[in-house]
């Protein structure tokens, strides 16, 4: 079993040290699902990119930016959101780490 908290304050402190502000982990892959731990410095992003067939972002820490065509929504520490079904990004409103649950084909 994994620890979100420690584990949260374990990919922040990575980012922080990335040039490009980012860290992720693979915390859970039994096909088709996925759960990724990403963390993220305050205004460094993940770009626009491809939606699986199904996920969720659940914020575990700081305020991100969800950005898409639909529309761009800012979700903060303990929302839990569906991706949309189009290209979208992430943007770090703070430092922020975030649970990406996805099913994939």
């Amino acid at each position: 079993m994994d620890d979100l908290n420690a584990l949260a304050d374990e990919r922040l402190t990575l980012a922080r040290a990335h040039p490009h502000g980012r860290s992720a982990h693979l915390l859970l892959r039994q096909e088709p699902l996925r759960q990724t731990v990403i963390a993220l410095t305050s205004g460094s992003s993940l770009d626009e990119h491809n939606a699986p067939p199904a996920a969720s972002l659940l914020v575990l820490r700081g305020a991100v930016r969800l950005t898409a065509g639909s529309g761009d929504v800012d979700l903060g520490t303990g929302v839990l959101h569906p991706i949309p079904q189009e290209r979208h990004g992430l943007l770090a409103l703070e430092d922020a780490v975030v649970l990406l649950t996805a099913v994939n084909d």
